[in-house]
C-alpha cells in the first residue's frame, strides 16, 4: 500500500515543484517590461526570452537603457514573490558587446542573499540580463520507491514464512484431523500436512475433501459436490467445475500414492485408499 501511495503521488509532487515554462517566459517579459518603464523607456520592446540552459534564462532588449542597481535588484525580487517563483536565484547584467558582468546579485535561502553593487548608476548602453533559477536540493522520491520495493518483498516473503512457522506450531498439538494416507487433513486449518510438509486448501478444496474422507470407497455424485460446494451458497455452476476441483486435490494429495480418485462415469468419483 506504501509503495502505491507513493507512486501515485510522486507525479503531482514533481509537478507542484516544476515552474511551467511558458508561466516563467510571461514573468520574465513582464520584469523587462517593468524595468525599461523604472529607466523611462515606454516605446522600444523586450525582445523574446531565450532558455539557455535547463535552469538559466535571458532577457534582452531592442534598445539601450540605463539604471540605478537597486532599481533591477527591488523590481526582480517583486516580480518573483508577486507571480511565487523560486526564491533562490542569480542575477547577471551583461552588457552585449563585451559579454561581460556589470551587475551582479544572488538571493539564496540557504547561503544568504549576496547583493554587492547596491547605489550604482549604471550608465545606458546595451545590457542582457541572464536569470539562474538555482536548484533546490529535493527529496527523490524515485530512490525511495526503489528501497521499498525490495523491502516490501522481503517483508511479504518473511511474514509468509512466519505465519507458516505459526500455522506449524499450532497444528502440531492439534489433534482434531481426519488420517488420509500418510496426510492428516486438518478441515478447520484448510491444511493437509505430511511430515514437515504443509500443504494449503481453499475453501471449497476443503469442503470437497471432507465430503470425500466422509464417503471413503463410495461413490460421490457429482450433483451432490455441486450442491453442497456451490449451490447451498447460491452458487449456480456446472459439473465441469467438479472436474477442476479433483484434478486440484489429486495434485495436491500426490506424494502418496495409496491416495486414488476414480472417476465413474456419467455419475461422479470414488475416493479410494489403498
Amino acid at each position: 500500500m506504501i509503495v502505491a501511495v507513493l507512486i501515485s503521488a510522486a507525479p503531482f509532487i514533481n509537478k507542484k515543484n516544476e515552474i511551467p515554462g511558458k508561466h516563467l517566459e510571461v514573468v520574465l517579459r513582464d520584469l523587462g517590461h517593468q524595468l525599461l518603464l523604472a529607466a523611462k523607456d515606454s516605446s522600444s520592446r523586450v525582445l523574446p526570452v531565450r532558455k539557455l540552459n535547463s535552469t538559466t534564462y535571458q532577457l534582452s532588449f531592442q534598445n539601450d537603457f540605463g539604471l540605478i542597481s537597486d532599481t533591477l535588484i527591488n523590481l526582480v525580487q517583486r516580480t518573483f514573490q508577486r507571480n511565487a517563483l523560486t526564491d533562490d536565484y542569480i542575477v547577471n547584467l551583461k552588457s552585449c558587446k563585451q559579454n561581460e558582468t556589470v551587475l551582479a546579485f544572488e538571493k539564496n535561502g540557504q547561503t544568504g542573499d549576496l547583493t554587492p553593487c547596491r547605489g550604482r548608476t549604471i550608465e545606458v548602453g546595451c545590457y542582457v540580463i541572464d536569470i539562474d533559477f538555482l536548484k533546490e536540493n529535493k527529496f527523490n522520491f524515485f530512490w525511495l520507491l526503489l528501497l521499498l520495493i525490495p523491502l516490501s518483498i522481503v517483508g511479504w516473503y518473511i511474514k509468509g514464512k512466519y505465519r507458516k512457522k505459526e500455522e506449524a506450531t499450532s497444528i502440531s498439538d492439534n489433534n482434531d484431523y481426519i488420517q488420509l494416507g500418510n496426510f492428516r487433513f486438518y478441515t478447520a486449518n484448510n491444511m493437509l500436512k505430511s511430515g514437515d510438509k504443509i500443504i494449503s486448501l481453499s475453501e471449497k478444496e476443503t469442503k470437497a475433501l471432507k465430503i470425500f474422507a466422509e464417503n471413503i470407497n463410495q461413490i460421490v455424485e457429482r450433483e451432490k459436490m455441486m450442491k453442497e460446494i456451490w449451490e447451498d451458497e447460491g452458487v449456480v455452476v456446472i459439473s465441469r467445475n467438479v472436474d477442476v476441483l479433483v484434478s486440484k486435490l489429486r495434485k495436491k494429495l500426490s506424494d502418496d500414492n495409496s491416495l486414488k480418485f476414480i472417476n465413474v462415469h456419467g455419475r461422479g468419483y470414488k475416493f479410494m485408499i489403498e
